[in-house]
């Protein structure tokens, strides 16, 4: 028998163990396997297989039973995942309804999730900006959460790195709070977004209106072709998977591209439930997963870990990864772990009209839009409030069609609309300040389907965001008023954390083990072979969209963690 358990061990031991595969899970198992290592991918939910597995994206309209909409049952019983703006009739397969896995709101937060291969990489809404020192220098200047272990010259081969693969649109706009990257050619303005670009830069020489920049092929790359992936078409149905491979996504790049070296064993319906510790190793050596079929535990085994769940998973893992050496949680040597979890604020938006350029309209459609980068509290503390935020813009023409009548006369209508004014709008996306008081742990009594703990989330608004939404409004009226837009309406959908779908930290990195719990390279300070690459890594949020940086970060580590292996350094 022992003999037999030795045999079983060694088909379940790899070099790595991948945790996830969504944005950051697909990312490291292409660099660890492209390095040599044979590397399991864990992952919790089924396979979804790029372009075979996209029922609904070449659908459409009326071949949908409720035309995209939901029907009222599965918004009733889906009251959390019914919020996404993404959720609907031709996407309902790639969310986790709310009954799937259960956790308890201490105070209110809607988690939203994607369990298949590729996560919610297949979702994402494709924002993809780099950070700048001003944003890993936050902490230092104001004081709150702790200072980065990192600068943006750490990351900023990596930021290189990562673009060129995945394949990112945009402009060289030159601004130090936003640092070019390596893109490919940009999107279109129409006429009313460069109004408001160029009155903008009339009246302020801290703003500025951009080209968005997104995960978008405009202008396919050798490295895009030999990945399979062709030029986007503008479709703006991307969440439903895209056969063409226009945008990126972990199954159309990243993880396709792992699986060429031979090198990677994909493992779907896989719940992790553990990381294991050995004390006598002083080292993880493997992970408990219940197969998700038949609920039985198994147990595989590598060299090094990288935990990539998503954020508040990730953190449940370590938190539920216990032993003698760490009765809190894997790593949580500090006492911060599950702690100072931050978020994105997407409260706050204004509307108006614009009565000019009739005379001119859009046509097709375009899967980006102009942005403004943070331009508050960026040189110096000059409002009431902490840190900053960053904005979406967008313009088009207003369409009208007269739907009375019948027949042919309805239909002309219906085919000829008329074109009123132009409508403007912009969101905001404000960085909310990491605290103590927000914070995930393990709930004592509840347990999931598979008998793991559920996840308890006490997370909230604080005083600094009021303030925060308060003068986006503010400024962004003045500046709607000065580009002479009508008709200007300002609002607070007053949404729950979480809606925003980029929660971050409670893994924190930092310089001192005592109030952190990774070091400068993502690997615990007290568990050299596990690494964290994802959103609980994140120190603070900045205002960009993070996925850019989760991508950054886990092709340094994966560098680092392989390197670190032949000396003797994880």
């Amino acid at each position: 028998m022992a003999y037999l358990n030795i045999d079983a061990q060694a088909q379940n031991t790899y070099d790595a163990i991948v945790i996830g595969s969504g944005i950051s899970g697909g990312w490291a198992a292409k660099e660890l396997t492209g390095k040599g290592l044979r590397t399991l991918v864990l992952e919790r939910g089924r396979d979804v297989r790029h372009v075979t597995d996209y029922p609904t994206t070449m659908m459409q309209p009326w071949e949908f039973e409720h035309r995209g909409q939901l029907n009222r049952e599965v918004r009733e019983q889906n009251p959390i995942i019914s919020k996404c703006y993404a959720f609907y009739e031709g996407t309902e397969q790639f969310f986790v309804k709310d009954a799937e896995h259960p956790y308890v709101q201490e105070k209110p937060f809607d988690w939203i999730r994607g369990y298949q291969v590729g996560g919610k990489s297949l979702l994402w809404a494709r924002q993809t900006q780099r950070w700048s020192d001003f944003d890993f220098t936050g902490p230092a200047r104001d004081g709150f959460a702790v200072d980065w272990p990192i600068r943006y010259a750490d990351l900023a081969p990596w930021y290189s790195y990562v673009e060129r693969f995945a394949g990112i649109t945009g402009n060289k706009d030159g601004l130090d709070t936003l640092p070019d990257g390596e893109f490919l050619p940009p999107h279109e303005w129409n006429c009313v977004e460069s109004h408001f670009q160029k009155q903008v830069a009339a009246r302020y020489k801290d703003r500025h209106v951009i080209m968005g920049r997104a995960a978008h092929i405009t202008q396919p790359q050798p490295i895009h072709l030999q990945q399979g992936r062709a030029q986007c078409q503008h479709r703006t149905i991307c969440e439903r998977g895209c056969p063409f491979g226009g945008y990126f996504s972990s199954n159309s790049s990243t993880l396709p591209w792992a699986a060429k070296t031979g090198k990677m064993t994909l493992r779907p319906h896989s719940v992790v439930h553990s990381i294991i510790y050995d004390e006598k190793l002083g080292r993880a050596t493997g992970v408990r997963v219940i197969d998700a079929q038949t609920k039985q535990m198994q147990e595989f085994y590598a060299r090094i870990i990288f935990l990539n769940a998503a954020a508040l998973n990730s953190n449940l893992v370590l938190l539920n990864s216990t032993s003698t050496r760490f009765p809190n949680g894997l790593g949580n040597d500090s006492g911060v772990l599950g702690k100072y979890v931050a978020f994105h604020n997407y409260r706050a938006g204004v509307s108006a009209q614009y009565d000019g350029n009739l005379d001119t309209t859009t046509e097709g459609r375009r899967p980006n839009s102009p942005y403004i980068p943070r331009f508050r509290n960026v040189y110096k503390q000059e409002t009431d409030f902490l840190r900053g935020y960053a904005a979406g813009f967008s313009a088009g023409r207003i369409s009208r069609s007269n739907q009375d009548g019948l027949g042919a006369d309805l239909k002309e209508s219906l085919l000829n609309p008329t074109l009123g004014g132009w409508y403007v709008g912009s969101h905001m996306m404000g960085e909310t300040i990491p605290k103590e008081s927000n914070f995930v742990a393990l709930d004592s009594s509840q347990k999931d389907p598979f008998g793991i703990p559920q996840l308890k989330i006490s997370i909230a608004y604080d005083d600094n965001d009021e303030k925060m939404v308060k003068d986006y409004q503010e400024q962004m009226t003045e500046m709607f008023t000065a580009a002479g837009f009508t008709n200007i309406r300002v609002r607070d959908d007053k949404r729950n954390p979480g809606l925003d779908i980029h929660e971050m930290g409670g893994a924190r990195m930092g310089k001192d083990p005592k109030t952190s719990v990774l070091n400068k390279w993502n690997q615990l300070h007290a568990v050299k072979n596990v690494f964290v690459t994802d959103g609980a890594s994140m120190t603070s949020t900045s205002t960009q969209n993070p996925s850019l940086t989760y991508m950054a970060m886990t092709a340094r580590a994966a560098d680092y963690a392989v390197k670190g292996l032949k000396k003797g350094l994880v």
